[in-house]
């Protein structure tokens, strides 16, 4: 791409911990990565509850992680406790967290190549109703998250129990240096990769803040993170779905 993002200032929102990659790759086609993260990423108040599920974990069919904070937090959890089952077969929603499963050194994982959502999970042969019933799945997330998943594999005869392995909270953050490159009109696009960030977002900085952030492009990766974004005023949005590559790509085109 070489230098496609050249003078341009790009704001990246993505926890502080999973952001390098990200600026990297922006830094490295001339662009400056600006972070500012809405979402802190935590181990649950109560690490007992990796115990129960890690003493039980030869009794599961299939594990299922939402995300790759699933998979690293989720995946400390039980394996200080215990050798993974080498029956157990693992499944997550996306590519980036695939690979990350097969770096931890869990193979022949189930996730579809594109799509990144319940939806697409529940379309792949693994998770049709044939496959699913009568198995035992752990679904292993984030306190709350979307229930699609469960409640459909569970209307399709799997037993479902949830791993609560992390929990999510607005960072403390000061808006103000944002809201500055903001107001002189440096910054170029927005990078938003969950709803929960976008509502976080119009929290931190207020009404007024928001108005100067509105009309900048934001590039999601999900039209229910689009959704969300429209409900906070932004008119500009760039679908941007797949990982990094994708991201940087996308950017580069629209800026090109």
């Amino acid at each position: 791409m070489n230098g496609a993002l050249a003078g341009r200032t790009i704001i990246v929102t993505r926890p502080s911990a999973q952001a390098g990659a990200l600026c990297r790759d922006i830094e490295g086609e001339g662009g400056r990565a600006f972070r500012f993260p809405l979402l802190e990423i935590l181990p649950p108040d109560d690490p007992g509850v990796f115990a129960s599920v890690a003493a039980r974990l030869d009794e599961f069919d299939l594990a299922f992680f939402v995300s790759a904070n699933a998979v690293e937090y989720g995946l400390d959890g039980l394996l200080a406790r215990r050798v993974w089952p080498p029956g157990l077969c693992v499944a997550t929603v996306g590519q980036g967290s695939a690979r990350a499963l097969r770096a931890r050194g869990l193979g022949d994982v189930i996730a579809p190549d594109s799509g990144f959502d319940s939806e697409a999970v529940l379309a792949l042969p693994a998770f049709a109703p044939e496959a699913v019933r009568g198995r035992a799945v752990l679904i292993l997330r984030g306190e709350g998250g979307r229930e699609l998943l469960g409640e459909t594999l569970t209307a399709r005869g799997a037993y479902i129990e949830y791993l609560a392995c992390y929990r999510r909270r607005c960072p403390e953050v000061d808006p103000a240096p944002l809201l500055a490159l903001a107001g002189r009109g440096e910054v170029d696009a927005l990078l938003l990769t969950s709803g929960e960030g976008a509502d976080n977002l119009a929290r931190l900085v207020g009404a007024a803040g928001l108005t100067r952030l509105v009309a900048l492009p934001v590039f999601v990766p999900h039209p229910r993170i689009a959704a969300r974004c429209r409900s906070h005023g932004f008119t500009q949005i760039v679908s941007a779905e797949g990982g990094d590559d994708v991201l940087l790509r996308t950017l580069a085109a629209f800026f090109g």
